[in-house]
C-alpha cells in the first residue's frame, strides 16, 4: 500500500507575506501581533504549513494504525470564523488555565478565540508554553 504524502507540510510562502495578504481588519492585525508575540515566547522561528497555519517547531508523530508524519509544534491560523491557535496537548487536563483565559472555544487541540481583546494574554503565554512543554516531552521534536 502506498504512503500517503502529508497535507499540511511547510511551505516556501513567509508567514509575514500570508499576514499581509490578509483583509485589513482585527484578524490581520491580531495575527501579525501573534506572529511577533508567538516567535517571542516559544523561541521558534514561525513557518507556514499549508495554505494558511503559521506553525512554530515541529514534531513527529506516529498513529497505531501506522500512518506517520511531521507537523508543528505550536502554531496559529486567522480564519474567517476565528482565530485558530494550535497549541492544547490533546487529552491533557488544563481546565484551571482555560477558566482563567477568557472567552474562547476548544477542539481536542484546537483554541478558538473570536479576537485576542477576549483573552488574558498572560494565561494564553502559560497555555502555550505549557503546550510546547508537553510537545517537547512526549514526542521527538525539532526547532526548524
Amino acid at each position: 500500500m502506498a504512503k500517503s504524502e502529508p497535507k499540511t507540510k511547510v511551505t516556501a510562502v513567509t508567514p509575514k507575506d500570508f499576514i499581509a495578504a490578509l483583509e485589513d481588519g482585527t484578524r490581520k492585525q491580531d495575527a501579525e501581533f501573534l506572529l511577533k508575540w508567538m516567535t517571542k515566547i516559544t523561541g521558534l522561528k514561525p513557518k507556514m504549513w499549508g495554505p494558511s497555519i503559521i506553525g512554530f517547531g515541529r514534531y513527529a508523530y506516529s498513529y497505531d494504525s501506522g500512518h506517520s508524519g511531521e507537523m508543528c509544534m505550536t502554531g496559529f491560523s486567522p480564519r474567517k470564523a476565528n482565530m485558530v491557535l494550535y497549541i492544547l496537548p490533546g487529552y491533557t487536563d488544563i481546565s484551571e488555565k482555560l477558566a482563567r483565559l477568557g472567552k474562547h472555544k476548544i477542539g481536542k487541540s484546537c483554541l478558538y478565540i473570536n479576537k485576542l481583546a477576549d483573552v488574558d494574554m498572560k494565561v494564553l503565554e502559560e497555555i502555550v508554553l505549557f503546550g510546547v512543554a508537553h510537545m517537547r516531552k512526549n514526542h521527538q521534536t525539532w526547532d526548524a
